[in-house]
């Protein structure tokens, strides 16, 4: 097995320069960590999807995940859970240093502007709490109220990594099995090229 393939079920250890012990977001009404995160390898493994999974300190923003990531092969991304001013709900995923004019963006997409999901919609909706966001939790998406966006430049790399379900564990994927994986879950995975903020 190389670094460019992922693997079923495997499970490596980071070392953490950060401490284990942060506080970290409420996860009242959430399902433990451990099983969500059993339930979407399960989903994984229903659809023949192969993964690595890398264990870690928890975190809450990019610049810590680099931080903690050391030499992580792959596309590393970010996700933005966002609401457009007539209600409607958006997941946003790409690559982690990209500028999103987010502005530009809602009238690419005929929306009205957008503004970020407050954590109470985002376990509604998508069953995860704030620092864990990620497209795999559109398989908890059941009422297909989010609406995927995703990076096109993104979609090129060979490996894509996300958290699953939990933000101590980063997770690498193919790009097409992520697009198997979203639509499995009934939503259509959007593929744009995303619009980027002047300095």
């Amino acid at each position: 097995m190389n670094d460019t393939e992922p693997e079923k079920n495997r499970v490596a250890y980071l070392s953490a320069a950060a401490s284990w012990d942060k506080p970290v977001y409420s996860e009242a009404g959430i399902a433990p960590a451990e099983e969500r995160e059993a339930a979407l390898y399960d989903r994984f493994t229903a659809l023949g999807i192969g993964w690595k999974t890398q264990a870690h300190a928890p975190v809450f923003t990019v610049q810590e995940a680099q931080a903690l990531r050391g030499s992580l092969q792959g596309m590393h991304n970010k996700n933005l859970f966002l609401k457009d001013k007539s209600g409607g709900l958006w997941l946003i995923v790409a690559r982690e240093d990209l500028k999103i004019d987010l502005n530009a963006l809602a009238k690419i997409l005929s929306v009205s502007r957008f503004s970020f999901g407050s954590p109470a919609l985002l376990v509604e909706t998508l069953g995860i709490a704030p620092g864990a966001v990620t497209p795999f939790a559109l398989m908890n998406d059941l009422a297909h109220r989010v609406t995927a966006i995703f990076d096109e430049e993104m979609m090129r790399g060979a490996l894509l990594h996300f958290h699953p379900l939990r933000n101590d564990r980063t997770t690498a994927i193919r790009a097409d099995d992520l697009v198997t994986f979203v639509r499995a879950t009934g939503h259509i995975p959007t593929i744009l090229p995303l619009p980027e903020r002047a300095e």
